[in-house]
């Protein structure tokens, strides 16, 4: 069969950098990886968009994010440089207590290696949104525009009480031995918070099963999207970054570049009123988007045209006058 030739562009290239000796987490802890790696899409001479996401996101945004990050789509990697990043500790990292401020420090490091003193714009989602909200914060000299999508300023109490579940769940499973059950239990219970009460009402019977302990209809779904999630972290890295979402907190006076807040009224997980909170305190706010969704705090993966709509006001003024286009 003979090969075929993937653009740059679209393929995307990785960018390391080291992770100085003396670099230590806000914990006081240091890292076990030496280095931090991102992957960069798109032309050359691009605005550069950072692109980040949920917990078990990473450098291929092409990939988690296809809706959003491909060949003219809302984050067009043809039209802009794009860069993302694998989010740290490692599968095989324990015992690490680590901030968004941390992974936002990480990130400076990928900037720097580049030789990049500031990005035009930050997309967010989910955790992603959170280590925008810090970058923001820490380095509002290196920052254009920030879209935080599905994210706030902090963890609500009612968030942490199902991730702490997740975090004991994951522990016990670890310590007796079968942490791949105890991810795919932690994954089950995930995806309850990631959608909708109305979204299950409309997509599931409750036809009994045969007998009781046998799976009703609802639960061979999650059955099987913690089975497919079992072999992608690990306990000790998961319990890490779940952690790392609950003591996300940030001051919204802090993030002074012009910001773009998307939030869902269904979702539990980060909940309106959150958002708004967020949007009204930020000194610089460009725009609150509120919207209705079946999907809940899935929605910035399931609400493709509205997502788009918003990151195309955004970006598309990245774009309007490339050096190309003002030759022309």
């Amino acid at each position: 069969m003979a090969s075929i030739d993937i653009p740059e562009e679209t393929a995307g290239r990785d960018i390391h950098a080291a992770i100085p000796d003396d670099f230590r987490l806000e914990s006081g802890q240091h890292l076990g990886a030496t280095e931090v790696v991102g992957r960069l899409f798109g032309p050359g001479h691009a605005p550069l968009v950072v692109v980040a996401g949920g917990i078990s996101s990473g450098r291929f945004a092409t990939r988690w994010w296809p809706s959003v990050v491909r060949t003219g789509g809302p984050v067009d990697v043809n039209r802009l440089r794009i860069l993302a990043l694998d989010l740290l500790p490692g599968r095989d990292e324990p015992g690490i207590t680590i901030t968004t401020a941390d992974q936002a420090r990480l990130l400076a490091l990928l900037l720097d290696a580049l030789g990049e003193k500031r990005i035009d714009a930050f997309v967010g989602a989910s955790y992603g949104g959170c280590i925008g909200l810090a970058f923001a914060a820490l380095y509002p000299e290196r920052i254009g525009e920030l879209t935080v999508i599905s994210a706030a300023h902090r963890a609500h109490p009612a968030a942490t009480a199902v991730r702490g579940v997740q975090r004991r769940l994951l522990a016990f499973a670890r310590d007796c031995g079968r942490e791949a059950e105890g991810v795919a239990l932690a994954r089950q219970l995930a995806m309850t918070t990631y959608r909708t009460a109305e979204e299950f009402d409309l997509r599931f019977s409750q036809t009994p099963p045969p007998a009781a302990g046998d799976a009703w209809p609802v639960c061979d779904y999650l059955i099987a999207r913690g089975s497919a999630y079992a072999g992608a972290t690990s306990a000790d890295r998961w319990i890490s970054l779940s952690d790392s979402l609950d003591r996300h907190s940030i001051d919204p006076r802090a993030v002074r570049c012009p910001l773009t807040v998307v939030g869902f009224s269904s979702d539990t997980l980060v909940p309106i009123a959150d958002s708004r909170e967020l949007a009204a305190r930020a000194p610089n706010l460009r725009r609150l988007v509120e919207a209705p969704s079946i999907f809940g705090h899935d929605a910035f993966l399931k609400e493709r045209e509205l997502i788009g709509r918003v990151l195309h006001d955004v970006l598309n003024p990245l774009t309007a006058l490339q050096p190309s286009e003002i030759a022309a």
